[in-house]
């Protein structure tokens, strides 16, 4: 079970800037419990907040999280991977790192393909596919949207140094997804991590009705 100031900070990062009352609801205890942990959260430099006004009334304060407290959600391995991919362009130049880029991408193509195999409509297909994601530490989740569209978010990446150092990875993510997901289908990122956005998130839309799962 996780503690009070695990759970905030994972409230912060999967569901972005909340106020006191919407953490303390989460977490089952008192408004002035939760802000008390969120102000020793906060003495740590771990959480910040900005008054937010709504109508009449004192401003509320929403929460977010700090530099310092993304740095509590892992980069795998982010230091050795960028290092790894200095030396391969040193090496092999930049057509090397496309090349192995594109040999991970065919990997994780036979790896989805396999494993939403199984999955009898575009939804269960989407919903293998989220949970393939935060097995491999994305924070994903879907839901429909009004229109029919549906929206995959991603709300770590865990291969963010690398990411950074090379946009490749960004490029074969898009591809890799339109080819689990099948024919049909365009995915278009609507929030980008390495922009500045809090996560990543995907529109996906199938150029025909998907059915629902039963």
């Amino acid at each position: 079970m996780r503690s009070p100031t695990d759970q905030i900070l994972l409230d912060l990062k999967t569901r972005g800037p909340q106020d006191t009352l919407a953490l303390a609801a989460r977490l089952g205890v008192s408004r002035q419990a939760a802000l008390q942990t969120l102000e020793r959260l906060a003495a740590d430099g771990l959480v910040a907040h900005a008054s937010e006004r709504r109508g009449v009334g004192r401003p509320r304060r929403l929460w977010s999280l700090t530099g310092r407290a993304q740095a509590r959600f892992p980069d795998t391995h982010a230091q050795l991977t960028v290092e790894m991919l200095d030396a391969m362009r040193a090496e092999f130049g930049e057509a090397g790192v496309e090349r192995l880029i594109a040999r991970r991408e065919r990997d994780q193509e036979a790896a989805y393909g396999r494993a939403l195999a199984p999955a009898a409509t575009f939804e269960a297909r989407l919903a293998r596919l989220a949970q393939l994601r935060t097995a491999e530490g994305y924070m994903a989740r879907w839901s429909r949207e009004d229109g029919g569209s549906y929206l995959l978010v991603e709300n770590h990446c865990p291969i963010c140094a690398a990411a950074a150092a090379c946009q490749g990875f960004c490029r074969a993510e898009l591809d890799l997804f339109r080819k689990a997901l099948g024919p049909g289908v365009e995915v278009e990122r609507t929030d980008h991590i390495l922009a500045g956005a809090r996560r990543c998130a995907y529109r996906i839309t199938a150029s025909a009705p998907p059915a629902s799962a039963a």
